[in-house]
């Protein structure tokens, strides 16, 4: 696929008499797309006609239309590229890997380690043949390892008892210091979260997610990402955590430059316990206040707001931008909480060393058939087991990480060191940012919207600069940066801080 230089399109004109700062009360649902860059990757969800921009640099402001109110203004068609990726996703796969997965009979944290048919240790040996099997085809650019630790006795945890992820890393090509994670945990429980020696098919919960991460795993392995890709399955799930925790720790003991992480924990089915069927939409849980903050970030937060901007929203809102369209077959709905309700999942050890991360979940639960022993009680059968599972609703989840991680690896990274200059009292807004190492950025774009709207709404081209003034208040609206690249992708947006 040939490169080209992005081309400018715009909106239209500001009607006579119209102020400019007070565009933003404009008709609902009334967008301005600005000057949206397209490529050989992507193109526009609109196209409009060219803005011009000031020889000062200062963006003139507009309203336009999408043909789509849902539509965010920062949406992302799929390339061709990204469409042959998602073709190979193969449900009869995932199939198989969950149900080879329940057939260990049980896979908690605390079962054996040395059978070859049954609890955990079998079921670590077998992913990890898996993921060398699927490395073999990278030419040597995927690399497989277990990461192990003794877990000394601990909340659930009543001995020492040996704790491992299997990870399998695929190097990036231009920029492999810049990663990316999806992860889904191996382990299983039933009732009693201590009983190690009882069933725990754990299909659902969650074969599921691993089956997501192996099958990433596969269909990219014989792929270049320009970033580098990891997929893991990891244990202490259900035990608190505990294997996701080492291998956050891990990567921020190293220093690693990881831009987004997906936990994939429960996506094995679409029927809620009263039976409906949601069988097109995934939840995916993001946090607002970060898990991180320092009481220095949130005495700025505080006083300029950027509750619903943090780096695991912004990274939420990109797998909207990517990810929800017919390429997928998928609506993300992200939701605005760290997990769902008292409830806490693998992204959580990555948030707490300051990483941006999420959570995908199936729509609604049914509890029949998680955390419960495999039993039939008046005609009803319980336990998590592969029947209940929709295998072509789980290959669609994997279409929804594939198109996500897969655009970050050969997007630009998120920008770094975006500031708003307050310096100066005005009116209008000017945004400094670093300029990317990436050997093919193209530029960067601006990005706004209300202080009352969830998503982005406005987008305007900066050009390959690092710095952009817009002619609005940043007092009444958000403001945001990403930047793109000669293809045409577009990076998760970075929210400025405020800078004297």
């Amino acid at each position: 696929m040939s490169q080209q230089t992005p081309e400018p399109t715009g909106d239209h004109p500001l009607p006579p008499g119209t102020s400019r700062r007070s565009v933003l009360t404009a008709t609902a649902g009334t967008v301005a797309l600005g000057a949206t860059l397209t490529g050989a990757g992507a193109t526009p969800a609109a196209a409009a006609p060219a803005v011009t921009e000031s020889a000062t640099g200062t963006t003139p402001v507009r309203p336009g239309r999408t043909p789509d109110r849902d539509l965010p203004a920062t949406a992302q068609r799929p390339s061709r590229e990204l469409r042959a990726l998602l073709a190979e996703i193969d449900t009869d796969r995932i199939e198989a890997t969950v149900r080879k997965l329940a057939s260990f009979g049980t896979r908690h944290t605390l079962s054996v380690q040395d059978d070859p048919k049954r609890g955990i240790g079998a079921a670590r040996d077998w992913i990890f043949a898996e993921l060398k099997r699927y490395a073999a085809a990278s030419g040597g650019r995927m690399t497989v390892e277990l990461q192990s630790y003794v877990q000394e006795p601990a909340s659930r945890i009543p001995v020492a008892t040996r704790i491992t992820n299997i990870v399998a890393t695929l190097r990036g090509s231009t920029d492999p210091d810049r990663v990316y994670v999806v992860s889904g945990h191996y382990d299983s429980r039933a009732t009693d979260v201590m009983d190690a020696v009882g069933d725990a098919p754990g299909a659902d919960d969650d074969a599921s997610g691993v089956a997501v991460a192996m099958e990433l795993a596969r269909v990219t392995a014989k792929r270049r990402p320009a970033a580098t890709l990891v997929f893991a399955a990891v244990a202490g799930e259900e035990q608190g955590l505990y294997g996701a925790a080492h291998m956050a720790r891990t990567f921020a003991a190293a220093g690693v430059d990881l831009q987004g992480m997906f936990t994939d924990d429960i996506v094995g089915s679409p029927t809620a316990d009263d039976g409906s069927r949601d069988p097109h939409t995934v939840r995916l849980f993001a946090e607002g206040v970060p898990t991180s903050e320092t009481p220095a970030e949130a005495a700025t937060r505080q006083s300029v707001g950027g509750e619903n901007d943090s780096r695991s929203r912004q990274l939420a809102r990109f797998v909207r931008d990517v990810a929800d369209n017919d390429a997928t077959g998928m609506h993300v709905r992200v939701v605005y909480r760290r997990d769902r309700y008292l409830r806490g999942g693998d992204h959580i050890p990555y948030l707490e060393q300051g990483y941006p991360a999420a959570r995908f979940t199936e729509p609604a639960e049914d509890y029949a058939h998680q955390h419960q022993d495999v039993k039939v009680v008046d005609g009803k059968q319980y336990g998590d087991l592969p029947e209940f599972c929709d295998f072509a609703y789980i290959a669609r989840v994997a279409k929804v990480n594939a198109a996500a991680v897969w655009t970050l690896a050969q997007a630009p990274g998120t920008p770094r060191g975006a500031k708003i200059l307050t310096s100066a009292l005005t009116n209008a807004t000017e945004l400094v940012w670093e300029r990317g190492r990436e050997s093919d950025l193209a530029g960067y774009e601006v990005v706004w919207r209300e202080t009352t709207d969830a998503e982005w709404t406005h987008v305007v081209r900066a050009g390959n600069t690092t710095r952009h003034t817009v002619d609005l208040s940043k007092d009444n609206v958000f403001f945001g940066v990403r930047a793109v690249n000669r293809a045409g992708l577009r990076s998760p947006v970075a929210f400025p801080a405020p800078q004297r």
